[in-house]
């Protein structure tokens, strides 16, 4: 494969992901496979390649760079949407390559009195951040990709758009956040005005929205709730842009207040999420209605929080707690 190959393959790839409206973090990610692929190999062109090769670098992957049984699937994931949708190759033995097989690990979970301990440790937009992620059972990225639209105060309620699997869907929003949210979206509408006095103001959106409504980057509605400090250049439009805040701050922050508070667990703010779940499993809410809101595609996967619960899956009581 030579070098004025790879641009075109890759250009290709990222048509792909466009067109079948993948977000642009999963079209970065299967981009970096593909090309750590054809490297693996030489520079040969992925045409000219098949079952060995393919097989040969998830091999090399789990043995030589230990990776984890999810970061080899994704890689595996990467090269089938390569063949199937960029090359159009119809390889059926991609079908009988066995994915890595996941441990079934059980969720950090912190208690209530333990989230308390953590969201004290915290203030500002992180703080608000956390409390959505406890409150709402949001994912990191969901809650930091949460523009002003998303919002319905009235009903406490709040979208979550193209979540995990690109699906949308509805979840609480506090009552006891709403200072908090409305207090955030005031600082918001001010970064947002400061930008238009500059020749900014701008975020980005799907590139069918854009193309329909050209003004639309602009107006407050779509404006993100965690707006970064920095604004950047869009290497595409040449606009001056504001992305919302970055993942990797919340994760810090949340990571110092968990030593700050004294907590022994290896709490992240993933962590959160999975408290949310088993918080309201406690309280006796039913799987299905948790499962919505998680967002989970198979209720298989909220089952998880069943085994972390301190009375067990169904409320059995230790035998030596009843006494001998």
């Amino acid at each position: 494969m030579t070098g004025s190959k790879a641009p075109r393959l890759l250009d290709r790839l990222h048509e792909a992901i466009r067109l079948r409206r993948y977000s642009k973090r999963t079209g970065k990610t299967y981009a970096g496979w593909v090309s750590r692929y054809v490297r693996y190999h030489g520079l040969r062109h992925p045409m000219e390649m098949g079952e060995e090769e393919v097989t040969a670098f998830l091999t090399d992957l789990a043995v030589r760079h230990r990776v984890s049984a999810s970061t080899q699937n994704q890689a595996l994931s990467a090269l089938l949407f390569l063949y199937r949708h960029v090359l159009e190759i119809d390889l059926p033995w991609l079908d009988e390559v066995v994915r890595a097989k996941r441990p079934q690990r059980i969720p950090i979970v912190l208690s209530r009195s333990e989230v308390r301990d953590l969201l004290d440790q915290l203030e500002g937009p992180v703080l608000l951040a956390a409390s959505l992620m406890y409150g709402a059972g949001l994912r990191l990225t969901e809650c930091l990709s949460l523009r002003v639209q998303d919002l319905d105060l009235e009903r406490s309620e709040l979208t979550v758009r193209d979540g995990k699997g690109a699906k949308d869907r509805i979840t609480m929003l506090p009552a006891a956040l709403h200072t908090s949210v409305k207090d955030q979206l005031r600082h918001a509408r001010v970064v947002h005005h400061k930008d238009l006095a500059i020749g900014a103001g701008a975020v980005a959106l799907p590139d069918a929205l854009v193309r329909k409504y050209p003004n639309a980057p602009k107006e407050w509605v779509w404006q993100w709730i965690f707006p970064a400090m920095k604004t950047y250049e869009d290497c595409e439009t040449g606009q001056r842009r504001r992305h919302h805040l970055h993942q990797s701050v919340v994760q810090r922050e949340v990571k110092s207040a968990v030593g700050r508070a004294g907590l022994n667990r290896r709490a992240s703010s993933h962590t959160l999420r999975h408290s949310f779940a088993t918080h309201l499993l406690e309280a006796g809410y039913d799987i299905r209605t948790i499962q919505e809101l998680l967002g989970h595609k198979d209720v298989t996967t909220t089952m998880i929080y069943t085994h972390v619960l301190n009375r067990g899956a169904q409320g059995v009581r230790s035998p030596l707690d009843a006494g001998i």
